[in-house]
């Protein structure tokens, strides 16, 4: 018993505990850094900006240089379409030619003026529309399929054209009629009989355009569809336009409503590409010359 007394009265042992690990952390956290020590606390080195430009880097640079050629490829697509509207609408102010001979001739005469002499088969006639008016002076009403307004939605009369000087027959767009005026028995003193001579505009005819119904081969055509009007009147493949005469009855068709239907949107094109140039060569710029990161 007093053995055990005598144990108990010792005293214990100090303890190493969490105390001095906090001491000695302390410690290492205000210890100056000495040169020769590594610095854990340096991140990634930065690429230094002289160092050679990986195959991977030139390859980017494809970005820019083929958006550029694409854009300087525009610039002569805007120069050449502008050229060929303009030699188009020269072709329409031309003095007008005879029909060649061979028919077959007629498909590279596009907006050609030409001259021809026959009389029409008014009871084979077609429409093809809706249509909007094209005036003499060039402006254009607002019509379309939804309009209802007589003044500026209608129908083109397409006749087939019996030439006197031979036994073919083409088809002629005589003008622009409005919705009343859409049946040949409202319009009884445009519906010229006998022989005449007319001038007019060769035209092409016209692929479906997309999402457009099909005709169904009525009267009514929606688009130039030539083969099922070549067809239906067995006229030959030749479609003209006739011009505008101010000296036809007010209860005839308009002439003149000849569009000259080519798009020129490569000035937006060309600005869209040399935009994308210029962006991407900064990035390349940026990341592959700088080595600046985002």
């Amino acid at each position: 018993m007093l053995r055990l007394c005598r144990l108990v009265s010792r005293p214990l042992k100090q303890s190493y505990g969490p105390p001095t690990v906090q001491l000695v952390t302390r410690k290492m956290a205000q210890t100056p850094f000495k040169a020769g020590q590594p610095d854990w606390t340096t991140s990634i080195p930065r690429p230094k900006e002289n160092e050679k430009i990986t195959a991977m880097g030139w390859f980017l640079l494809l970005i820019p240089a083929t958006t550029f050629g694409l854009g300087c490829w525009q610039v002569k697509r805007k120069i050449w379409k502008e050229q060929l509207i303009k030699d188009l609408h020269e072709q329409l102010n031309m003095e007008p030619v005879a029909l060649p001979d061979n028919l077959n001739d007629v498909k590279q005469m596009e907006y050609r003026l030409v001259k021809v002499r026959g009389h029409f088969l008014h009871d084979k006639e077609m429409r093809m529309g809706p249509r909007s008016l094209i005036r003499p002076d060039g402006s254009e009403t607002q019509g379309g399929l939804i309009s209802k307004r007589d003044t500026g939605n209608g129908y083109l009369v397409v006749t087939p054209f019996q030439l006197s000087d031979r036994d073919d027959i083409i088809l002629i767009n005589r003008g622009w009629v409005s919705r009343k005026h859409a049946e040949p028995s409202s319009r009884p003193l445009g519906q010229i009989s006998g022989e005449l001579e007319l001038t007019a505009v060769v035209r092409k005819g016209e692929l479906r355009p997309q999402f457009t119904p099909d005709h169904s081969g009525g009267k009514v055509y929606l688009y130039r569809d030539l083969q099922q009007m070549c067809a239906k009147s067995g006229a030959a493949h030749v479609f003209l336009d006739a011009v505008y005469d101010e000296k036809v009855s007010t209860d005839a068709p308009v002439g003149g409503q000849t569009r000259v239907t080519l798009r020129n949107d490569h000035l937006s094109y060309l600005v869209t590409w040399f935009s994308l140039s210029a962006a991407t060569s900064y990035l390349w710029y940026r990341q592959i010359i700088k080595r600046i990161p985002f």
